[in-house]
């Protein structure tokens, strides 16, 4: 058994990074050879000179909905915040609340846009566990629609207190995002411009996609004082026929997988329980902690973690212990950006 305080680590917070940068390129990268234990430094514009023609980037496509909500108790005037999880197909969404003040089934909420005018009314249809709420709008609208007019982008605490501004909504999704689901983004695939796709594309890197919904379990720390006993949330995935076809072509001809985020590695590994990669869909709580072995990923380009947390005991995993706490502790020595809007490092 491992105890999370194996896992944590003491960071300035003036290395938090609050914005990102103007040029998502000129993002730092640290280069981690896991055969020599070499570590590099380079900026992301490097990418194409630390990738070989035929290797394979996996890519998560899923879109960051603006899933923040805020409003007020159509009664009371109280302040009202929440966060949307889904939606099912009677339009009846799951939503995390907060207010202050009992509210009851029946009661209703205003929702404001972000620019305050107020908007849509939620009814507030039964109270769920871990403090969510089964809403939906008195006045039948899809949900990604609502979202889109009224929703605010779902920062995570450490940036800005969770306050967005407007670039937020081009800024915190990435070039490719495409299928709506997210409520918080794969941030590794945050670094990437259209025209470094189309660099690496026409360099000879076969380009794929997946897709993980990454759920609001990606903000939470470990909770338990064991890391095996912790549970982990469970998120939406799927991969293709054409894409497993695609990174198995790779690997026969002696080229690497290289998953563009944590998210990326925890659907090619939820979709190869088997043994073997596969196509898949469905809902993975797959936590990936020592002593597990990887079948489907050969390198990984990821961001600087929170202490204490699952994505800090994967790429532990993956990258070796003891490389991998050599590694943040020059990132924090050489004033790397860390988290959401931070630099990023690639495991090789």
């Amino acid at each position: 058994m491992t105890h999370v305080d194996q896992y944590d680590y003491e960071l300035p917070k003036e290395l938090i990074a609050q914005e990102p940068l103007r040029n998502r390129s000129d993002a730092r990268l640290m280069v981690i050879d896991r055969q020599s234990g070499s570590i590099e430094h380079y900026h992301i514009r490097d990418l194409p000179d630390l990738v070989r023609p035929g290797d394979a980037m996996v890519l998560n496509n899923t879109r960051v909905l603006p899933a923040k909500l805020v409003g007020y108790r159509t009664t009371t005037r109280g302040r009202w915040t929440g966060l949307f999880l889904d939606a099912d197909e009677l339009g009846v969404a799951k939503v995390l609340a907060k207010t202050r003040g009992k509210v009851q089934p029946g009661d209703t909420v205003t929702l404001q846009t972000r620019n305050g005018v107020d908007d849509v009314r939620l009814l507030l249809l039964a109270r769920l566990s871990g403090g969510a709420w089964a809403v939906r709008p008195e006045e039948p609208e899809p949900w990604v629609d609502l979202l889109e007019r009224v929703g605010q982008v779902p920062l995570p605490h450490y940036i800005r207190g969770g306050h967005m501004s407007d670039h937020d909504l081009d800024t915190y999704q990435t070039v490719f995002a495409k299928q709506p689901g997210a409520v918080a983004a794969p941030t590794a695939g945050l670094h990437f411009t259209k025209d470094m796709l189309i660099y690496l594309n026409d360099f000879g890197v076969e380009l794929c996609t997946v897709t993980l919904h990454v759920g609001v379990g990606t903000f939470r720390p470990i909770g338990t004082e064991q890391i095996e006993d912790h549970q982990m949330h469970t998120e939406r995935a799927q991969i293709s026929a054409e894409t497993v076809n695609r990174l198995k072509l790779a690997r026969s001809t002696g080229n690497r997988v290289i998953a563009v985020g944590t998210t990326s590695v925890r659907t090619l590994e939820s979709a190869s329980q088997n043994g073997e990669l596969e196509p898949w869909e469905g809902e993975t709580d797959l936590f990936i902690h020592p002593p597990y072995r990887f079948r489907s990923v050969d390198a990984l380009l990821t961001n600087f973690h929170l202490p204490r947390s699952t994505l800090l005991v994967l790429i532990r995993t993956f990258g070796g212990n003891e490389l991998m706490k050599r590694a943040y502790e020059l990132a924090i020595e050489e004033k790397y950006r860390f988290y959401s809007y931070g630099d990023a490092m690639l495991i090789l």
